[in-house]
C-alpha cells in the first residue's frame, strides 16, 4: 500500500494511535487533536492492520506490547506494506535496547514513558514535515556525484536515512565524503530548516569539551563573563554531527552517552537541565568496533551511536566515477567564466590508476594544484605530480595494479552491482551471479560489503 501524496495542510493530516490502555489513547488522542490533527484509534496489532488496510495516514503512534504481538512487528509490516508511512514507537522508560530495536526495524523515531507532551508535538511536527520519497520539499544544496555501483548503494542508503531519526554512524577513510553524507541526510530530512552543527572531536581540547558541548553559565569558571550554549542547544531541533568521535576521551564519553539517552543536557556552572531534541550522526575513520574491543571506546555509547551504519565507499572503489568527478570539481574552480583547464586524455588516465589514499579530498587537491601549474588549455600528467609510488600500473605488468587488489575490486563492483539490480535482494542477487547464497554471503563478508538496515 503506498501512499500516492503526503498531505501538506496540518488540518488534513491523520494519525494512528495504537495501544493497548484506554487512557494513554485518550491522551494521545487528546494531544493531537488540539494540535488540529485528525486521530483514529486502535488497541491491538490486528485493528491497526485493519485500519492501515482501509485507510490513508500520515503518522503510526504505536506502544511497544500490544495483547496480540509487538509494536516491532506493526513497524515491520509498515516497512513492508506502507513504507512511506513514518511510525514511532512508545517505549518504557528506560528500556534503551527496545528504543534501539524500533530504530533498527524502521522506526522513525521513539518516545519513552511517561510521555512528554512537549516531546510528543515536537516528534509529530517533525514526521509530518517529512517530504515525499519521490520529489522531496527541496532539493538538496549538496551532491554525491558518481554512477558507479557503490555510489549508487551510498546514495539509496543516505535516502533511507533522511527518512528516520535513527543515530548514524558513518564509517570510511578519510576524504571520502562522510561529512558530505551527513549533510546529505540533514538536508533530505524533516530537520532540514534546522541547524546542522558539525563537531569535530579532535580539534577539542579534552579539558573544554564539556563547556564546548552542553555549555556555560556566567560565573561557571574563569574567563566565563556570559551565559553560553553549547554545540546541543545550538542544534537543537536539527542535527548534530559528531567527526572523529572516536577521539572523545572516556570521561567525556559517559557524559554524552547521558545527553542521548536523557535527551537533556546541564550547562556547567547550571543548577538544572536542559531539554534537547537533536539527531545524532557520527563518524570515524578508524575501526569503532576494534576500540572497543580494546577498551578506548564505551560499549554502551557504541551501539547508542551505531544504530544505523552508513559505509561510504573510497575511491579506488569508485575508479569510473574519477573522470565525472574530476570535471565537476574543474567546472567549479573556473568559477562563473569557467576557464578553468581541461583534462587531457593521458592526464585522466593516469588519475583514474591512481589508488588514492586521500580519496575525494586528495582529488580536489591534486586538481588545485594541476590548474596552478599548467601552463595552456589541458592539464597534462606532469602537473598532476602524482606520487609515483602510488601509481599501481607502473610496477605491474598488467597496468591494473596488483592482481590480488584487481581481483577483488572486479568482484565487489560485480556483487554490488548485482545487488543494485536487485534492491540488496541476496538470494536474487547471488541466481543473477551464478553462485549459492552461502558463496554470496562469504564474498560480501570479506570483502566488506553492508546489508543496509531498514
Amino acid at each position: 500500500m503506498k501512499r500516492a501524496e503526503r498531505r501538506s495542510e496540518p488540518a488534513t493530516a491523520t494519525v494512528l494511535v495504537v495501544d493497548d490502555e484506554p487512557h494513554i489513547r485518550e491522551l494521545l488522542e487528546l494531544t493531537l487533536l488540539r494540535m488540529g490533527l485528525a486521530v483514529e484509534s486502535a488497541a491491538s496489532v490486528g485493528e491497526a492492520h485493519a485500519l492501515l488496510r482501509a485507510k490513508q495516514f500520515d503518522l503510526c503512534l504505536t506502544d511497544m506490547r500490544l495483547p496480540d504481538g509487538q509494536g516491532l512487528d506493526l513497524v515491520r509490516y509498515i516497512g513492508e506494506h506502507c513504507s512511506d508511512l513514518p511510525v514511532a514507537v512508545i517505549t518504557a522508560y528506560g528500556s534503551a535496547e527496545n528504543a534501539v530495536a524500533a530504530l533498527k526495524a524502521g522506526a522513525f523515531d521513539y518516545l519513552s514513558k511517561p510521555v512528554s507532551l512537549e516531546d510528543l508535538r515536537s516528534l509529530v511536527k517533525s514526521a509530518l514535515k517529512l517530504p515525499q520519497r519521490v520529489t522531496a520539499a527541496k532539493p538538496a544544496r549538496h551532491q554525491l556525484l558518481g554512477d558507479s555501483p557503490a555510489m549508487q548503494q551510498a546514495r539509496e542508503m543516505i535516502d533511507k536515512l533522511a527518512r528516520s531519526q535513527a543515530p548514524v554512524y558513518i564509517s570510511g577513510e578519510s576524504g571520502s565524503g562522510k561529512e558530505l553524507a551527513a549533510r546529505l541526510i540533514h538536508e533530505l530530512g524533516a530537520r532540514n530548516d534546522q541547524p546542522f552543527v558539525p563537531v569535530n572531536c579532535g580539534a577539542i581540547p579534552e579539558n573544554l569539551m564539556e563547556s564546548e558541548f552542553f555549555g556555560y553559565k556566567k560565573g561557571a569558571f574563569t574567563g566565563a563573563d556570559a551565559d553560553r550554549d553549547g554545540f546541543f542547544q545550538v542544534a537543537h531541533g536539527g542535527t548534530l554531527f559528531l567527526d572523529e568521535v572516536a577521539d572523545l576521551p572516556l570521561p567525556m564519553q559517559v557524559k554524552l552517552l547521558r545527553a542521548i539517552q536523557e535527551k537533556r543536557v546541564r550547562k556547567v556552572g547550571a543548577t538544572g537541565e536542559d531539554p534537547v531534541d537533536v539527531r545524532m550522526i557520527c563518524a570515524t575513520h578508524q575501526n569503532l568496533g576494534a576500540l572497543v574491543e580494546a577498551g578506548k571506546f564505551r560499549q554502551d555509547l557504541y551501539f547508542r551511536l551505531n544504530v544505523i551504519e552508513l559505509k561510504m565507499p573510497s575511491l579506488k572503489e569508485c575508479r569510473e566515477d574519477i573522470a565525472a568527478l574530476a570535471e565537476s570539481m574543474l567546472a567549479r574552480m573556473g568559477g562563473a567564466d569557467g576557464d578553468a583547464p581541461r583534462l587531457s586524455k593521458a592526464a585522466r588516465a593516469q588519475l583514474e590508476r591512481y589508488d588514492f589514499p586521500g580519496n575525494v579530498r586528495e582529488l580536489e587537491n591534486i586538481l588545485e594544484r594541476a590548474v596552478a601549474l599548467c601552463g595552456g588549455e589541458e592539464i597534462q600528467p606532469d602537473d598532476l605530480r602524482l606520487t609515483p609510488a602510488r601509481e599501481a600500473d607502473e610496477a605491474h605488468p598488467s597496468g591494473k595494479g596488483p592482481l590480488p587488489d584487481y581481483l577483488d575490486r572486479i568482484e565487489r563492483e560485480a556483487i554490488l552491482e548485482a545487488l543494485a539490480k536487485t534492491r540488496f535482494n541476496r538470494t536474487a542477487a547471488a541466481r543473477l551471479l551464478g553462485i549459492t547464497f552461502r558463496a554470496l554471503r562469504y564474498r560480501m563478508a570479506r570483502l566488506g560489503i553492508n546489508e543496509p538496515h531498514p
